[in-house]
C-alpha cells in the first residue's frame, strides 16, 4: 500500500529534510504491537519486534519479504547493535540484556542491579566506549500482555550503563516514571531519553524527551533539561540523524525536532508509532500493527 504523506511543516528547515515527492509505503501489517526496529547491513534485513505476539520479525529489503525470525522470543522490545555488529535485545520475558553472538549463542549482559532482577529492559543503546545503555521501565511486568506480570523487585524505573571491562551495571538517571527511547547525540555529549510514565501518572509526568550532559569520562550524567514536550500521546523509541535532529514517534506519527527541541514538522502515520529507524535517507516506522517505510 502506497498512500500520500501529509506532512505537516512546522519550521522551513523541515522541507530541506523530506523530499516532497516521498510517499508512505505499508510494508506489512499483522502485528499487535510492533516496536524495535534494528537495521541488519551487513545481511540487507530490518528486524523488529511484535512484543504480545512474543516474536521477531525480519524484512529482506532486497525481496520485500517479512519472515518470522525467532518465536518464542522472550518479549524482545528494543534492539541495537553493538560495536562489532552483534544484536542486543531488551527482553521484558527474561527481564534481561542479552546479546547475540556471531555463532547464534545469546549471552546475558544484564539482568539484574545490586542483586535485584531488572524490571523489563525496553530500548538500548550502545557508547563508542562499548558500554551498554538501557532504559528499564516497568511495561513487561505490569501485566502478562507484554511479558510476565510480577513485583518490581527494585522498585522504581532507571536508565543504567554496563561497564565494557567488568560488565558492572550503574544507575545513571534515577529522575524519570518510566524511562522508555533513549539515542545519544552525534558527539556523544548528551543522552536523551523520552520518559511515558504519564501511562501510569497522567498528567502528573508530562510527556516529554529529556537531555542530560555526559560526564567527560563518558561514565555519568548532569541534570536533565526538557528538550520537548509531545503534543499528540506520548514520546516513545527514537533516533538521532546525521544533522542531530530527533525523528521520534508519537501518536500522531514521527515528530522531527531540532536540537534545542524545537518541532521541525512532522510525518503523519495512520496508526500510534512506537518507535524508527534511520538507514541513509530512508526512515522504517514501526506503528501498532504495521512496519511503513519513506524516503
Amino acid at each position: 500500500m502506497v498512500n500520500d504523506v501529509p506532512y505537516e511543516i512546522r519550521d522551513p528547515r523541515f522541507a530541506l529534510l523530506v523530499r516532497e515527492a516521498a510517499r508512505l509505503e505499508r510494508l506489512w501489517t499483522g502485528g499487535t504491537w510492533l516496536e524495535g526496529p534494528v537495521h541488519l547491513p551487513a545481511s540487507g534485513q530490518l528486524l523488529f519486534s511484535d512484543i504480545p505476539n512474543d516474536r521477531t520479525l525480519r524484512l529482506d529489503e532486497v525481496t520485500g519479504e517479512v519472515t518470522v525470525a525467532e518465536q518464542p522470543a522472550g518479549n524482545q522490545n528494543g534492539h541495537t547493535l553493538d560495536r562489532d555488529g552483534r544484536v542486543l535485545s531488551c527482553e521484558h520475558l527474561s527481564r534481561s540484556v542479552t546479546r547475540t553472538e556471531h555463532d547464534g549463542r545469546r549471552v546475558v549482559v544484564a539482568d539484574r542491579f545490586e542483586g535485584k532482577r531488572l524490571n523489563s529492559p525496553n530500548d538500548v543503546v550502545v557508547h563508542s566506549d562499548g558500554s551498554v545503555w538501557f532504559s528499564d521501565p516497568t511495561y513487561g511486568i505490569d501485566s502478562d500482555h507484554e511479558g510476565k506480570a510480577s513485583p518490581s523487585e527494585i522498585g522504581a524505573s532507571y536508565v543504567y550503563r554496563v561497564d565494557p571491562t567488568d560488565g558492572t551495571v550503574s544507575a545513571i538517571v534515577t529522575d524519570m516514571v518510566q524511562p522508555n527511547g533513549l539515542a545519544f547525540s552525534r558527539d556523544e555529549s548528551i543522552l536523551y531519553v523520552a520518559d511515558s510514565g504519564g501511562s501510569h501518572r497522567g498528567a502528573d509526568c508530562p510527556p516529554v524527551i529529556r537531555a542530560y550532559p555526559v560526564g567527560a569520562d563518558g561514565r555519568s550524567v548532569g541534570p536533565g533539561e526538557t528538550l520537548a514536550t509531545c503534543e499528540q500521546g506520548f514520546f516513545d523509541g527514537f533516533r538521532v540523524d546525521d544533522h542531530g535532529n530527533l525523528w521520534t514517534s508519537a501518536a500522531d506519527g514521527v515528530h522531527c525536532l531540532a536540537d534545542d527541541g524545537t518541532l521541525l514538522g512532522k510525518v503523519l502515520v495512520p496508526e500510534v508509532v512506537a518507535n524508527v529507524e534511520l538507514v541513509g535517507a530512508r526512515l522504517y516506522i514501526c506503528a501498532t500493527t504495521s512496519l511503513y517505510a519513506i524516503g
